[in-house]
Protein backbone atom coordinates (compact mmCIF):
# COMPACT_ATOMS: atom_id res chain seq x y z
CA UNK A 1 0.00 0.00 0.00
CA UNK A 2 1.70 3.57 -0.89
CA UNK A 3 2.29 5.44 2.27
CA UNK A 4 2.65 9.24 1.45
CA UNK A 5 4.45 11.85 3.77
CA UNK A 6 5.41 15.69 3.44
CA UNK A 7 6.38 17.75 5.95
CA UNK A 8 5.75 21.68 5.95
CA UNK A 9 7.98 24.55 8.04
CA UNK A 10 6.43 26.56 9.97
CA UNK A 11 8.48 29.67 9.36
CA UNK A 12 5.69 32.48 8.84
CA UNK A 13 2.20 32.64 7.70
CA UNK A 14 1.93 30.52 4.49
CA UNK A 15 1.21 31.79 0.78
CA UNK A 16 -0.77 30.69 -2.06
CA UNK A 17 2.15 29.24 -3.25
CA UNK A 18 2.22 26.76 -0.77
CA UNK A 19 -1.31 26.39 -0.71
CA UNK A 20 -1.42 25.47 -4.51
CA UNK A 21 1.48 23.64 -4.87
CA UNK A 22 1.62 21.11 -1.88
CA UNK A 23 -0.87 22.09 0.89
CA UNK A 24 -4.13 21.52 -1.45
CA UNK A 25 -2.40 18.13 -2.82
CA UNK A 26 -1.93 17.12 1.13
CA UNK A 27 -5.62 16.93 1.03
CA UNK A 28 -6.02 15.01 -2.00
CA UNK A 29 -4.06 12.22 -0.78
CA UNK A 30 -5.83 12.00 2.52
CA UNK A 31 -8.79 11.17 0.06
CA UNK A 32 -6.77 8.69 -1.50
CA UNK A 33 -4.42 7.12 0.96
CA UNK A 34 -6.55 7.82 4.05
CA UNK A 35 -4.64 6.70 7.45
CA UNK A 36 -1.36 5.86 5.39
CA UNK A 37 -1.09 9.63 4.96
CA UNK A 38 1.02 11.37 7.11
CA UNK A 39 1.97 14.86 7.22
CA UNK A 40 4.51 16.93 10.10
CA UNK A 41 4.96 20.60 10.66
CA UNK A 42 8.70 20.23 10.77
CA UNK A 43 9.30 22.96 13.52
CA UNK A 44 13.20 21.54 13.82
CA UNK A 45 14.32 22.33 10.00
CA UNK A 46 13.09 26.17 11.55
CA UNK A 47 15.58 25.82 13.81
CA UNK A 48 18.54 26.52 10.68
CA UNK A 49 18.15 30.36 10.52
CA UNK A 50 18.05 32.76 13.33
CA UNK A 51 14.42 32.44 15.00
CA UNK A 52 12.75 33.76 17.97
CA UNK A 53 11.31 31.05 20.57
CA UNK A 54 8.69 32.07 21.50
CA UNK A 55 7.43 32.54 17.30
CA UNK A 56 8.64 29.18 16.80
CA UNK A 57 6.15 27.76 18.86
CA UNK A 58 2.94 30.01 17.97
CA UNK A 59 4.18 29.29 14.21
CA UNK A 60 3.94 25.71 14.56
CA UNK A 61 0.53 25.77 16.41
CA UNK A 62 -0.71 28.31 13.19
CA UNK A 63 0.43 26.12 10.40
CA UNK A 64 -1.15 22.94 12.21
CA UNK A 65 -4.49 24.81 12.43
CA UNK A 66 -3.90 26.65 9.12
CA UNK A 67 -3.37 22.62 7.40
CA UNK A 68 -6.62 21.23 9.28
CA UNK A 69 -8.31 24.61 7.77
CA UNK A 70 -7.16 23.83 4.62
CA UNK A 71 -8.91 19.99 5.00
CA UNK A 72 -7.10 17.53 6.61
CA UNK A 73 -8.59 15.64 9.31
CA UNK A 74 -6.29 14.17 11.80
CA UNK A 75 -8.56 10.91 12.54
CA UNK A 76 -8.19 10.62 9.00
CA UNK A 77 -4.81 11.02 8.27
CA UNK A 78 -1.60 11.08 10.83
CA UNK A 79 -0.80 14.79 11.69
CA UNK A 80 1.96 15.67 13.90
CA UNK A 81 4.94 18.05 15.05
CA UNK A 82 8.35 16.86 14.29
CA UNK A 83 10.18 17.46 17.63
CA UNK A 84 7.37 15.59 19.28
CA UNK A 85 9.12 12.00 17.24
CA UNK A 86 12.19 11.68 18.79
CA UNK A 87 12.67 8.61 15.94
CA UNK A 88 13.46 11.24 13.51
CA UNK A 89 16.38 12.74 15.01
CA UNK A 90 18.14 9.49 15.98
CA UNK A 91 17.64 8.22 12.08
CA UNK A 92 19.03 11.15 11.18
CA UNK A 93 22.39 10.57 12.60
CA UNK A 94 22.91 7.34 11.45
CA UNK A 95 21.99 8.75 7.76
CA UNK A 96 24.81 11.11 8.64
CA UNK A 97 26.76 8.64 8.49
CA UNK A 98 25.75 7.47 5.16
CA UNK A 99 25.66 10.65 3.39
CA UNK A 100 28.80 12.72 2.00
CA UNK A 101 29.79 16.41 2.46
CA UNK A 102 29.94 16.65 -1.52
CA UNK A 103 25.86 15.78 -1.54
CA UNK A 104 25.15 18.34 0.78
CA UNK A 105 27.92 20.92 -0.62
CA UNK A 106 25.86 20.79 -3.80
CA UNK A 107 22.70 21.53 -2.85
CA UNK A 108 20.81 24.60 -4.39
CA UNK A 109 19.22 25.60 -1.12
CA UNK A 110 21.73 25.19 1.25
CA UNK A 111 23.91 27.55 -1.06
CA UNK A 112 21.16 30.18 -1.35
CA UNK A 113 20.69 30.58 2.51
CA UNK A 114 24.34 30.38 2.97
CA UNK A 115 25.20 33.24 0.02
CA UNK A 116 27.00 36.05 1.21
CA UNK A 117 27.21 34.88 5.32
CA UNK A 118 30.14 34.65 6.56
CA UNK A 119 28.99 31.59 8.69
CA UNK A 120 26.09 28.85 8.75
CA UNK A 121 24.70 26.43 11.35
CA UNK A 122 25.55 22.90 10.55
CA UNK A 123 22.32 22.39 10.92
CA UNK A 124 21.44 24.16 7.33
CA UNK A 125 24.08 22.30 6.00
CA UNK A 126 22.85 19.18 7.25
CA UNK A 127 19.11 19.41 7.34
CA UNK A 128 18.43 17.51 3.85
CA UNK A 129 19.33 14.57 5.87
CA UNK A 130 17.03 15.03 8.70
CA UNK A 131 14.60 15.64 6.05
CA UNK A 132 15.63 12.19 4.95
CA UNK A 133 14.99 10.83 8.41
CA UNK A 134 11.83 12.22 8.23
CA UNK A 135 10.70 10.60 5.12
CA UNK A 136 12.06 7.15 5.48
CA UNK A 137 11.18 6.45 9.32
CA UNK A 138 7.66 5.81 7.77
CA UNK A 139 9.22 4.06 4.73
CA UNK A 140 6.84 6.44 2.34
CA UNK A 141 6.61 6.28 -0.92
CA UNK A 142 5.29 9.04 -2.22
CA UNK A 143 6.37 12.35 -0.71
CA UNK A 144 4.57 15.44 -2.25
CA UNK A 145 6.49 18.76 -2.35
CA UNK A 146 7.31 21.57 -4.55
CA UNK A 147 8.92 21.50 -7.46
CA UNK A 148 12.32 23.72 -5.08
CA UNK A 149 12.56 20.16 -3.35
CA UNK A 150 13.38 17.73 -6.43
CA UNK A 151 16.88 17.89 -5.25
CA UNK A 152 16.27 16.96 -1.42
CA UNK A 153 14.21 13.69 -2.91
CA UNK A 154 16.90 12.46 -5.11
CA UNK A 155 19.36 12.96 -2.45
CA UNK A 156 16.87 10.90 0.28
CA UNK A 157 16.28 8.28 -2.50
CA UNK A 158 20.38 8.12 -2.67
CA UNK A 159 20.50 7.43 1.00
CA UNK A 160 18.47 4.85 1.02
CA UNK A 161 19.37 2.97 -1.76
CA UNK A 162 23.04 3.28 -0.25
CA UNK A 163 22.02 2.22 3.12
CA UNK A 164 20.43 -0.76 1.62
CA UNK A 165 23.32 -1.72 -0.28
CA UNK A 166 25.80 -1.04 2.65
CA UNK A 167 22.78 -2.93 5.20
CA UNK A 168 20.34 -4.72 3.46
CA UNK A 169 17.36 -4.04 1.97
CA UNK A 170 15.29 -1.67 4.57
CA UNK A 171 14.12 1.35 2.76
CA UNK A 172 11.75 1.96 -0.06
CA UNK A 173 12.81 4.69 -2.76
CA UNK A 174 10.29 7.74 -2.51
CA UNK A 175 9.24 9.62 -5.22
CA UNK A 176 8.94 12.85 -5.56
CA UNK A 177 4.47 13.90 -6.23
CA UNK A 178 4.79 17.37 -8.07
CA UNK A 179 1.96 18.76 -9.55
CA UNK A 180 2.18 19.02 -13.29
CA UNK A 181 0.23 22.29 -12.96
CA UNK A 182 1.04 25.71 -10.29
CA UNK A 183 4.02 23.80 -8.70
CA UNK A 184 5.67 27.16 -9.16
CA UNK A 185 4.04 29.99 -7.83
CA UNK A 186 6.59 33.31 -8.34
CA UNK A 187 6.64 36.69 -6.72
CA UNK A 188 4.31 39.66 -7.85
CA UNK A 189 6.62 41.82 -7.67
CA UNK A 190 9.58 39.75 -9.05
CA UNK A 191 8.16 37.28 -11.17
CA UNK A 192 11.29 35.55 -12.19
CA UNK A 193 11.58 34.32 -9.03
CA UNK A 194 9.35 31.98 -6.86
CA UNK A 195 7.21 33.52 -3.82
CA UNK A 196 8.69 33.24 -0.54
CA UNK A 197 7.74 33.18 2.98
CA UNK A 198 11.15 34.51 3.88
CA UNK A 199 12.24 36.33 0.99
CA UNK A 200 9.48 38.04 -1.05
CA UNK A 201 8.29 41.46 0.02
CA UNK A 202 4.64 41.60 1.83
CA UNK A 203 3.42 43.19 -1.63
CA UNK A 204 5.28 39.91 -3.86
CA UNK A 205 2.84 37.58 -1.64
CA UNK A 206 -0.49 36.60 -1.28
CA UNK A 207 -0.81 35.03 2.73
CA UNK A 208 -3.64 32.07 2.99
CA UNK A 209 -5.17 34.23 5.43
CA UNK A 210 -4.52 37.57 4.10
CA UNK A 211 -8.00 39.71 3.96
CA UNK A 212 -10.22 40.12 0.52
CA UNK A 213 -9.39 43.42 0.41
CA UNK A 214 -5.64 43.19 0.75
CA UNK A 215 -5.23 40.50 -1.63
CA UNK A 216 -7.02 42.54 -4.11
CA UNK A 217 -5.00 45.42 -3.23
CA UNK A 218 -1.70 43.00 -4.54
CA UNK A 219 -3.44 41.91 -7.29
CA UNK A 220 -3.60 45.33 -8.55
CA UNK A 221 0.27 46.23 -7.86
CA UNK A 222 1.64 42.93 -9.47
CA UNK A 223 4.33 43.70 -11.58
CA UNK A 224 3.51 42.68 -15.34
CA UNK A 225 4.99 44.09 -18.34
CA UNK A 226 4.54 46.53 -21.00
CA UNK A 227 2.41 45.27 -23.50
CA UNK A 228 -1.54 44.79 -22.70
CA UNK A 229 -2.10 41.02 -24.31
CA UNK A 230 -2.87 38.18 -21.47
CA UNK A 231 -1.05 35.49 -22.70
CA UNK A 232 1.34 33.28 -21.37
CA UNK A 233 5.12 33.80 -22.87
CA UNK A 234 8.75 33.57 -21.13
CA UNK A 235 9.24 37.66 -21.75
CA UNK A 236 5.74 37.73 -19.98
CA UNK A 237 6.68 36.31 -16.75
CA UNK A 238 4.54 38.40 -14.26
CA UNK A 239 0.87 37.40 -16.67
CA UNK A 240 2.33 34.02 -17.28
CA UNK A 241 2.03 33.77 -13.56
CA UNK A 242 -1.25 35.34 -12.82
CA UNK A 243 -3.10 32.96 -15.89
CA UNK A 244 -1.24 29.62 -13.71
CA UNK A 245 -2.82 30.73 -10.83
CA UNK A 246 -6.13 31.19 -12.00
CA UNK A 247 -5.92 28.17 -14.19
CA UNK A 248 -5.16 26.20 -10.97
CA UNK A 249 -7.93 27.55 -8.70
CA UNK A 250 -10.46 27.34 -11.57
CA UNK A 251 -9.81 24.28 -12.94
CA UNK A 252 -9.53 25.72 -16.56
CA UNK A 253 -6.32 25.81 -19.17
CA UNK A 254 -4.47 28.45 -19.56
CA UNK A 255 -4.90 28.38 -23.57
CA UNK A 256 -8.89 28.69 -22.48
CA UNK A 257 -8.33 31.90 -20.47
CA UNK A 258 -5.72 33.37 -22.82
CA UNK A 259 -8.79 33.11 -25.18
CA UNK A 260 -11.56 34.58 -22.58
CA UNK A 261 -9.33 37.23 -22.00
CA UNK A 262 -8.38 38.18 -25.37
CA UNK A 263 -8.05 41.81 -25.96
CA UNK A 264 -9.81 42.93 -22.29
CA UNK A 265 -6.64 44.36 -21.04
CA UNK A 266 -4.66 43.63 -17.77
CA UNK A 267 -7.12 45.72 -15.68
CA UNK A 268 -10.22 43.68 -15.88
CA UNK A 269 -8.32 40.64 -16.11
CA UNK A 270 -5.84 41.28 -12.75
CA UNK A 271 -9.43 42.25 -10.69
CA UNK A 272 -10.65 38.68 -11.92
CA UNK A 273 -7.89 36.71 -10.51
CA UNK A 274 -7.77 38.57 -7.54
CA UNK A 275 -11.55 37.53 -7.18
CA UNK A 276 -10.91 34.19 -7.80
CA UNK A 277 -7.99 33.79 -5.07
CA UNK A 278 -10.39 35.60 -2.41
CA UNK A 279 -13.11 33.58 -3.23
CA UNK A 280 -10.85 30.38 -3.30
CA UNK A 281 -9.51 31.18 -0.10
CA UNK A 282 -12.51 31.97 1.76
CA UNK A 283 -13.54 28.54 3.53
CA UNK A 284 -9.82 27.93 4.45
CA UNK A 285 -9.94 31.94 6.36
CA UNK A 286 -13.35 31.05 8.18
CA UNK A 287 -12.38 26.90 9.38
CA UNK A 288 -9.20 28.89 9.99
CA UNK A 289 -10.80 31.21 12.83
CA UNK A 290 -12.95 28.69 14.21
CA UNK A 291 -9.67 26.64 14.71
CA UNK A 292 -8.70 29.94 16.51
CA UNK A 293 -11.06 30.24 18.75
CA UNK A 294 -10.11 27.07 20.44
CA UNK A 295 -6.38 26.01 20.07
CA UNK A 296 -6.32 23.63 22.78
CA UNK A 297 -7.91 20.99 21.56
CA UNK A 298 -5.75 21.28 17.73
CA UNK A 299 -2.80 20.92 20.55
CA UNK A 300 -4.63 17.45 21.31
CA UNK A 301 -5.18 16.42 18.00
CA UNK A 302 -1.16 16.82 17.69
CA UNK A 303 -0.51 14.84 20.56
CA UNK A 304 -2.98 11.63 19.55
CA UNK A 305 -0.95 12.70 16.06
CA UNK A 306 2.28 12.61 17.37
CA UNK A 307 1.52 8.56 19.10
CA UNK A 308 0.84 7.36 15.49
CA UNK A 309 3.71 8.65 13.91
CA UNK A 310 6.04 7.60 17.05
CA UNK A 311 4.41 4.02 16.81
CA UNK A 312 4.93 4.16 12.77
CA UNK A 313 8.91 5.21 13.15
CA UNK A 314 9.57 2.87 16.48
CA UNK A 315 9.15 -0.40 14.53
CA UNK A 316 11.43 0.94 11.30
CA UNK A 317 13.82 2.44 14.12
CA UNK A 318 14.24 -0.97 15.64
CA UNK A 319 15.14 -2.81 12.40
CA UNK A 320 17.46 0.17 11.45
CA UNK A 321 19.32 -0.23 14.78
CA UNK A 322 19.80 -3.84 14.42
CA UNK A 323 21.02 -3.93 11.06
CA UNK A 324 24.17 -0.95 11.85
CA UNK A 325 25.17 -3.00 14.65
CA UNK A 326 24.19 -1.17 17.53
CA UNK A 327 23.72 -3.23 20.79
CA UNK A 328 19.88 -3.13 21.92
CA UNK A 329 19.06 -2.67 24.99
CA UNK A 330 18.32 -5.33 27.74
Amino acid sequence: MTRVFSGIQPTGHKHVGNYLGAIRHYVADQESYGGESIFCVVDLHSMTLPYEPATLRERSLDTAMLLIASGLDPERCILFVQSHVHEHCELAWIFDCVATMGELGRMVQFKEKGEGKDSVSLGLFGYPVLQAADILVHRADRVPVGEDQRQHLELTRDIAQRFNHRYGDTFPLPRAAIAPEASKIMDLQEPERMMSTSRSSEEGKILVLDEPDAIRKKLRRAVTDSGGEVRAAPDKPGITNLLEMLSAMSSTPVAELEARYSGSGYGAFKADVGDAIVEYLAPVRERYRELASDPAEVERALGRGADRAQASAQSVLAEVRERVGLLARR
